[in-house]
């Protein structure tokens, strides 16, 4: 009672502005993130007495304070809650179990010669991106079948061709046009490539009437090497025309959102329809808490943590059901595209019939993964109490987390946390550590460094990866990183955190107070489990480390530029993000970073694109 009369005490400086709310248990993690139109009506109405639904009932119970931003407009609340609801994942908030990192397939436009690429980032300048894709599978598929179709260059430099000048073997057999020997030229190169643009914007049929003119005059020419070449590409976008079922003689863009909802879980059915095709369907599975949300609440969080950052917003979608923003959501997703976008509920017609399509597929889609995760479940269960069995430990480890160290001669010496929660990787969770206070070859101490900065954090509870803690510790292994662990434990006031370490060679587990390890069956669950732990942390540690090695190098090579000095290289930095992007930057991207004089930006781009860079 204390602590709600304090909160409603504080809601009396609260503005009737729009803006964004965050609540926080007492532990001081994010448990909600809201928006409003007027703060300070939205925020009373929680503290007021009255009928609330039981998923309001259940959060009013968990604050223990609360923040709040202000915002000029809706619009920029809307954005602000959507960002803050990926950044903090909150419990009481709607989230879906893919809002992860998409592949995109990606065409360079700021390269001369442009680069048709898989990624999954999206925020480059001059560069277009197409997606996100759901499955890196289907990505490839559609990556493979543009590669047989159209012969554009696959080289990773923003520079065509290989350090020797001599062409790849893509061109010996007629999969790259050749630019890196100017085979061809710089307006034929982009002519194609804006045929690849069109074909990913849901085209493709100008593409297939080009190619069957081009086969055909090939053919009449008697040039049949030349004609089946273009016959075999014509198959493949065929192919892709095939695919694609015509749901409205109208031609129109539209997306179709079916929805299914069992209890504590949900599945969006995404299907795409341009210009008048299906050309994909991808479903989502939502985690609900099963605390009553309305198919209108499910449907407008899928939307706004879906689409406010693609990359292809249709001008019409079909929902199964009216939202309680739709104006604010219409009004932002309009902003994103440029057009009018709005959201239709069909009633009848050919619409209502794509709609119970949708809902179908949803529904098929949820009962596969109830079926998935119920026999996952019980699969994890079985792998963490033989677990618990094998290392003596009184209770399931449902949260493990597993710590390895990289270093070469203790250069760029770097640490790694990876954690594991009910026997499955939890990589939002993901942590890493630049060695600071180790210096030299010491990896042991390093260990030590590592362990004791992941609980410093815990007892901070700034982050709130490191707010639970672990229920078993593994490190990367045998006896001397056990040994550093177990201090670093005892010197926090952790020792009752169990910890093992797993050694690589013989696969032993090494136990505190045990001078032998002990060996379990090659074969069995517990010791696979531990291996995977284990070698994604050694993963995720090589990784970092290669990156900072490969930042160094570059960094490294920038101080022998003359003119190039430490205020020169934060400059590059901020603006290109990375040491190998300044590597691989234009002459005229170079020349864009402000305050960066002309003849520095062409020393800079001589120095990788002619004197050999780092090779």
């Amino acid at each position: 009672m204390q602590n709600r009369n304090r909160l409603v005490e504080q809601l009396k400086s609260v503005p009737a502005d729009p803006g964004v709310y965050i609540y926080r248990d007492s532990d001081g993690r994010v448990i909600y993130v809201g928006k409003a139109k007027s703060l300070r009506i939205r925020m009373r109405s929680y503290f007021n007495n009255g009928d609330h639904s039981p998923k309001t009932e259940a959060l009013i119970k968990r604050i223990a304070d609360f923040e709040f931003y202000v915002t000029s407009t809706e619009i920029e609340a809307l954005v602000l809650e959507s960002n803050l609801i990926k950044k903090y994942r909150p419990a009481f908030n709607i989230s879906y179990r893919d809002d992860k990192s998409y592949p995109y397939i990606a065409i360079t436009w700021q390269d001369d010669y442009p680069r048709v690429i898989i990624t999954r980032e999206h925020h480059r300048r001059n560069t277009k991106y197409y997606g996100p894709y759901t499955s890196v599978q289907a990505v490839r598929e559609t990556f493979d079948t543009l590669r047989r179709i159209f012969p554009f260059r696959t080289c990773k430099r923003s520079k065509p061709g290989k350090p020797t000048g001599s062409p790849c073997l893509n061109y010996h057999i007629k999969r790259c046009l050749g630019p890196c020997i100017r085979a061809v030229s710089k307006g034929e190169y982009r002519a194609m490539i804006e045929k690849v643009e069109m074909f990913l914007e849901g085209n493709p049929k100008p593409v297939i009437n080009q190619l069957e003119a081009k086969m055909n005059e090939a053919a009449a020419k008697l040039e049949f090497e030349h004609a089946a070449r273009d016959r075999d590409r014509l198959e493949a976008a065929r192919l892709v025309l095939q695919k694609q079922k015509i749901v409205s003689e109208a031609g129109e863009d539209f997306d179709i959102l079916g929805l299914s909802v069992d209890g504590a879980i949900g599945c969006v059915n995404l299907s795409v329809v341009r210009d008048g095709k299906l050309i994909g369907s991808k479903n989502f599975i939502l985690d609900l808490l099963d605390r009553g949300e309305s198919n209108g609440d499910i449907l407008s969080a899928f939307i706004k943590q879906s689409y406010i950052n693609s990359t292809s917003i249709p001008p019409q979608l079909l929902l199964p059901a009216e939202i309680e923003d739709g104006r604010l959501v219409e009004e932002l997703l309009s902003s994103l595209r440029g057009t009018k976008v709005s959201l239709k509920v069909p009633q009848r017609g050919n619409k209502r019939e794509l709609l119970a399509m949708a809902a179908a597929n949803a529904q098929y889609a949820l009962n596969m993964s109830i079926v998935k995760h119920s026999w996952e479940k019980k699969t994890s269960a079985r792998v963490l109490d033989a677990l618990a069995a094998d290392l003596g430990l009184l209770n399931q480890p449902k949260r493990i987390e597993c710590f390895d160290i990289s270093t070469i001669y203790g250069r760029n010496s770097v640490g790694s946390m990876v954690v594991f929660k009910d026997g499955h990787p939890s990589k939002d969770d993901y942590r890493k550590f630049k060695i600071t206070y180790v210096e030299g070859m010491n990896d042991f101490a390093m260990m030590g460094e590592v362990i004791t900065r992941r609980l410093e954090h815990q007892k901070a509870n700034l982050d709130p990866s490191f707010s639970d803690r672990p229920d078993l510790i593994v490190v990367d292994g045998g006896k001397p990183q056990l040994s550093a662990a177990v201090s670093a434990l005892q010197a926090a006031g952790s020792s009752d955190i169990p910890v093992f370490g797993l050694a690589k060679k013989e696969e032993e587990i090494y136990v505190p107070g045990l001078s032998k390890p002990i060996r379990l069956d090659r074969d069995s669950e517990s010791l696979k489990l531990m291996q995977r732990i284990r070698d994604e942390a050694h993963r995720f540690a090589i990784t970092y480390h290669r990156r900072l090695r490969g930042k160094a190098m570059v960094e490294s090579t920038l101080d022998k530029i003359p003119g190039v000095g430490d205020g020169r290289k934060k400059l590059l930095l901020k603006q290109f993000g990375s040491p190998s992007a300044i590597a691989d930057a234009s002459l005229e991207e170079l020349k864009t970073v402000p305050t960066l004089p002309d003849i520095i930006a062409e020393r800079v781009y001589r120095h990788f694109h002619q004197s050999g860079g780092l090779n």
